[in-house]
This record gives C-alpha cells, sequence and structure tokens, in this order.
C-alpha cells in the first residue's frame, strides 16, 4: 500500500501557478505596507509594467478591493473590505466620498472637498479640485490641508449638526487656543446665534472676515466664497462638504439657490454609502 501511496504521490501532475492572480496579491501586498500610493510607486516596488499594473488595479478597483483617491489618482486598499481594517474612520469618508464628489463636479463645475475633524482643526481628506474646470487661488487646497473650525462654512455645517457633548468638547479645546480664529469660541452667545442660523437656512457659510490660508498660518486671501453641509446620519456627522467658488461671480444666496440641493444629495449619497455594510 505505500508503495502504491508514493507512486500515486509522484504521477500527481504539477499544477501550474496563475501568473496574473500572482501579482495581483503582490499588488495588494505592497498597498498593505505603503497605503497610499501612486502607480509610479508601486511600479517601482513591484518592477510590473505599469500596462499591466494598471490593469490588475482596475481590476481590484472593480472588486472593491482597490479604491482611487480623486485628489491626485493615488491608490490604497478600500476600507469598504475586510482585506484591510483601518484604525482612522475618516478614510472610510473620504474613499465614500471621491466618486460622489466626482459626479458632483462634472454637474456644477465649481470645487467641492470633503473636511473632517482632527483635533483643533479641520482637515481636507478628498478634493475635486484638480478635475473643476474653474480654477481658484491659494496654495491649501492639497489633501491634508487643514482649516479652522468656527470662521469657515466646514467647520460650523459640522458643529451646527454633531451632537451637543461632541460640540462642547470641541468648543472646550478651542477656548484654550491662541489661535485668533477660535476667538469666538469664547463668545458662546454669539456663536450659538451663528449655529442657530446654519441650521435654520441649512447649510453654513465663511465668516465675513475670514480668509482663507493654512490653520494657524498665514493668511491669504483666496478670492472665493463656499457654502457647507454637514454629512449627517441622523445620530452623528462624519464630516463636511463644501462648495466654493469665486466670490465676485455669485452671492451666497445666488449660489445656493442655484446648487444647495445638489450639495445636499451629494452629502446623503455619502451618509448612504457608508450606512451600507462592508463587502
Amino acid at each position: 500500500m505505500a508503495e502504491l501511496g508514493e507512486r500515486g504521490a509522484s504521477a500527481m501532475p504539477t499544477v501550474e501557478t496563475i501568473r496574473g492572480l500572482e501579482r495581483g496579491l503582490q499588488v495588494l501586498r505592497f498597498l498593505h505596507s505603503e497605503p497610499i500610493s501612486s502607480l509610479h510607486e508601486i511600479h517601482a516596488a513591484t518592477a510590473i509594467s505599469k500596462p499591466s499594473l494598471l490593469r490588475i488595479l482596475n481590476t481590484l478597483e472593480r472588486a472593491g478591493m482597490v479604491a482611487r483617491r480623486l485628489a491626485d489618482g493615488r491608490y490604497r486598499l478600500s476600507v469598504f473590505t475586510d482585506v484591510v481594517r483601518k484604525q482612522d474612520r475618516y478614510d472610510r469618508v473620504a474613499e465614500a466620498a471621491a466618486p460622489v464628489l466626482a459626479r458632483l463636479c462634472r454637474k456644477v463645475k465649481w470645487p467641492s472637498d470633503l473636511f473632517v475633524p482632527a483635533g483643533g482643526c479641520m482637515e481636507r481628506r478628498e478634493t475635486n479640485l484638480p478635475h473643476a474646470p474653474f480654477a481658484l487661488l491659494g496654495l491649501h487646497s492639497q489633501v491634508g490641508g487643514r482649516v479652522g473650525w468656527l470662521m469657515t462654512g466646514v467647520g460650523r455645517a459640522y458643529l451646527a449638526w454633531c451632537p451637543e457633548k461632541e460640540r462642547e468638547a470641541t468648543l472646550r479645546a478651542l477656548r484654550k487656543s491662541n489661535n485668533p480664529e477660535d476667538w469666538l469660541a469664547r463668545d458662546p452667545r454669539r456663536l450659538e446665534r451663528v449655529l442657530s442660523e446654519v441650521r435654520h437656512r441649512g447649510y453654513a457659510t465663511r465668516d465675513p472676515s475670514y480668509v482663507a490660508g493654512p490653520h494657524g498660518g498665514t493668511p491669504v486671501d483666496d478670492g472665493a466664497a463656499a457654502i457647507a453641509v454637514a454629512l449627517f446620519d441622523g445620530r452623528r456627522v462624519h464630516g463636511s462638504i463644501n462648495f466654493r467658488w469665486i466670490r465676485t461671480a455669485f452671492t451666497v444666496e445666488d449660489f445656493a439657490g442655484r446648487h444647495l440641493a445638489d450639495l445636499h444629495n451629494a452629502a446623503r449619497e455619502i451618509v448612504g454609502s457608508l450606512q451600507r455594510p462592508a463587502r
């Protein structure tokens, strides 16, 4: 019997591996170690030709295992699958927002951003600005750029709709801030009037005195106006999205009359994506 077993084993045919699958797994392993990577970086690490890489990445993207950032086209593992579990929940918000902001840009043309909380400020996690036909001034529109809470539309939209406990914790920290942009945290009555107006209108705007720039850095007038709404699911806020436009082109009221419904629809679509279970 032993001899038969040995002969049977030796007679088993050699099974070939699937080269395309091997290369796909190689790409996934690299993205696991380098979570946000460009096509060139993946090519340099894997030695897979760029045309082949594009086919592999497109296949993985269609399968929901890889996502591409709208702002700069860099690739990352999708947080909507069980392949990876990120510690930062806002990666999931950014991934859900990317295709929605892309469609919003094609329809309205003016740029939009996704901002999420980052301690004492709000951080841009996604933007369709590189795809917008209307250019805006300013050097602080990249992913990772930070703005304040209290003078910006995105910050005010978030605070207007987030749970009271979360809002008070944020304001408690801002009251201790030395940043001039955070002075409103020490005037609670005035701030509550501002947030009440946001809730009444259904959108937030920049403070009239706001001048865009990196949070805590040198302000630069970007010549833009903005409206923003919260990504509110009825219990919590996941971030804020906005529209920005050249302020001499439209008044805030005129622009909101034209495009606020588009912004609200985009917000509902993003929240809906977040509420769907992972694949």
